[in-house]
């Protein structure tokens, strides 16, 4: 881990103004594998105080509807009818953690589906399956009504007109009926289509034509290359919906269901190692995080933003864009997630940064550092964030400058920035 010392016996390189700044625009920024959680290494307990150091505002977690109730229930709105295992243990888990959840609901037993696989859509019985886990887990008032709906990996048939009906607006009436505190996002697509799904724009404009009732519209807004940044898309006009195209994300919810929050459920960089094929490398990996977390503060109306992983998964096959390696050794991407740090802008000789102390509660104290050759010097005096975590902060240093955040309530920093 990085390692830094008392702001008051280092030296200022530079002059800096600071500013704390509030994520008044209402972004919560977490974390989601649902692998980890349940069967990860270590107990639960460890697992969940993982999380809580890491800073994480909110938990994605997925409910297995077909996992829990694998014969129909004799009384399907009741919360005792169901097998909640180890899905109930992991919510109650958080719960007691102080953990917020975003919790997503989705695989179709047979008797639902008319004999299919989990991806197949229910053609009876999803709403009531949404009101008792609604009343089972009472704290928990963020939901998606299924994953990916416009791939035939996690839908069959693609269609959105049967997800409205089937799936989405009955989930929002149980839930909504189950508790007015509850809020649920629709749509939950993957960002480009594939040879057997939609677009998530035409599945948007979909939804739209069927009726669709949502709180919030959800997207997974990956990047579909590893040329792709938080902020430049490789393809302007080929119909994806990555965080690179944000603001068309913004543009089309609000166009087709007017001024509803956006959440992001799932992104992430792979890493090279292990994926040499689509991997970014570690370096990369960490300071992608602080821009996208960077673009998502900045962008009005889009107010979550869940990483996808903890861990690498095991399969070079599956994914790699965890914080730690499937070995449990932490990423840089692990201190950039709990710390981390982006540039704004350049003006002359200034460039203005942002970031976040995200473990703590109430003003952080953070010392911005500059790298003198192999050694760390404070740049100004030790700050405080805002009340959430947030600051800005004006530098005077040149372009190539390398520069971190080190937080003294932790006793770590983020990776290396270097400026431009």
């Amino acid at each position: 881990m990085f390692r830094g010392v008392g702001a008051t016996v280092l030296v200022a390189l530079a002059l800096c103004v600071a500013a704390p700044a509030e994520a008044s625009r209402g972004a919560e920024f977490g974390i989601q594998d649902d692998a980890w959680l349940m069967y990860g290494p270590g107990t639960l307990a460890d697992r969940l105080t993982t999380l809580e150091n890491l800073g994480v505002g909110v938990v994605r977690f997925t409910l297995r509807w077909d996992q829990v109730a694998a014969q129909k229930p004799a009384s399907p709105r009741s919360p005792s009818a169901y097998d909640w295992g180890g899905y109930g243990e992991v919510l109650d888990a958080l719960h007691a953690q102080g953990l917020r959840t975003l919790l997503t609901l989705y695989g179709s037993p047979r008797w639902a589906n008319g004999g299919g696989a989990p991806a197949n859509l229910p053609s009876t019985g999803f709403g009531d399956f949404a009101y008792a886990a609604a009343r089972r887990f009472p704290w928990v008032h963020m939901w998606t009504a299924w994953n990916e709906p416009n791939s035939r990996t996690f839908s069959v048939p693609v269609s959105p007109g049967l997800y409205v009906r089937r799936v989405l607006n009955p989930a929002f009436a149980a839930l909504h009926e189950a508790s007015a505190a509850n809020r649920i996002a629709g749509g939950v697509t993957s960002p480009r289509k594939t040879p057997s799904g939609m677009s998530p724009l035409a599945f948007m404009q979909g939804m739209h034509a069927a009726h669709a009732r949502l709180d919030a519209y959800a997207q997974n807004p990956y990047p579909v290359g590893r040329g792709e940044t938080p902020d430049r898309a490789t393809c302007s006009d080929c119909g994806y919906f990555t965080l690179a195209l944000l603001p068309t994300i913004r543009a089309d919810v609000t166009r087709y269901f007017g001024a509803k929050p956006v959440w992001l459920t799932e992104y992430g960089y792979q890493s090279n190692p292990p994926d040499r094929l689509l991997g970014v490398s570690y370096a990369l990996q960490a300071a992608y995080l602080g821009e996208a977390d960077l673009r998502v503060w900045q962008q009005s109306g889009v107010t979550v933003l869940i990483h996808f992983l903890v861990r690498d998964e095991p399969s070079i096959g599956g994914w790699q864009s965890g914080l730690f390696t499937v070995g449990g050794i932490p990423k840089p991407a692990y201190h950039a997630f709990a710390l981390p740090l982006a540039q704004i802008s350049r003006h002359g000789s200034s460039a203005s940064l942002w970031g976040q102390v995200r473990p703590g509660t109430g003003a952080r104290a953070y010392v911005i550092q500059r790298a003198a050759g192999s050694a760390w010097r404070a740049v100004g005096r030790a700050e405080q964030t805002g009340a959430g975590g947030t600051f800005i902060r004006t530098v005077a240093l040149p372009r190539g400058a390398r520069v971190r955040v080190w937080a003294p309530s932790i006793g770590w920093a983020s990776p290396p920035l270097t400026l431009s």
